[in-house]
């Protein structure tokens, strides 16, 4: 019972918490998307790292807009976090009417962070990590043989190519949020994760097998 209510708790942490909605997160990436192409240089535009807040003030100092209302500015932010990713050769492909499995999120929206998990014939994508590993890892609310994957992707956040997400070196808890909030962030290669977790304060450097529930949940604030 006590298990049943964490996890329900870890589902339904961003509202409890006061954090953006799935709606919310969605219509301020597609008004972004609108000012940042109407209004702005996107070439001068910042790259899409680090928080919400700390987007603003780059897209700021970049100049690429011209003075801009604070809720104009937020949403042009979450379209450089959130919006659009150019074709990559190897990148994860979601159908456009994919939905994450555990928050309801459809995931095309955010294909920098997709995931899946392949398994009885069918693919499931997530919209982060943190989402494919509560599917994984709490089956006693998702349940199926985990024996049974063929399959198991996430996206190098450098490269933007879909990796083995057994093979996957991931930074844990940096400064850099996901559509869900606090993240694992997936690495093809120990490198470019020891180099991420030093620019963006992460806590440590994970693999798959060293992930445990207690630090999914911790994500959530749990």
């Amino acid at each position: 019972m006590q298990k049943t209510i964490l996890i329900l708790a870890i589902l339904f942490y961003p509202l409890i918490a006061g954090e953006p909605s799935q709606a919310k997160v969605i219509n301020l990436t597609q008004k972004g998307e609108k000012i940042a192409k109407s209004l702005c240089d996107t070439q001068q535009l910042p790259d899409a790292t680090g928080t919400i807040d700390g987007l603003i003030e780059k897209i700021k100092k970049s100049q690429a807009c011209p003075p801009l209302a604070k809720d104009k500015l937020e949403a042009v932010a979450y379209y450089l976090s959130n919006g659009s990713m150019k074709e990559v050769k190897g990148h994860l492909h979601v159908p456009e009417d994919a939905k994450c499995p555990v928050c309801g999120m459809f995931v095309a929206k955010y294909p920098k962070w997709a995931a899946s998990i392949t398994y009885e014939g069918k693919t499931y994508y997530f919209d982060g990590v943190k989402d494919m590993m509560k599917y994984y890892i709490f089956d006693g609310n998702f349940p199926f043989d985990r024996g049974s994957i063929t399959e198991m992707k996430v996206t190098d956040y450098y490269s933007l190519e879909a990796i083995d997400a057994r093979e996957a070196f991931y930074v844990y808890d940096a400064n850099v949020y996901g559509p869900m909030g606090r993240e694992l962030i997936p690495f093809k290669t120990r490198e470019a994760a020891e180099i991420f977790k030093a620019d963006h304060q992460g806590k440590k450097i994970l693999r798959f097998d060293e992930i445990t529930d207690a630090m999914v949940m911790a994500l959530d604030g749990l």
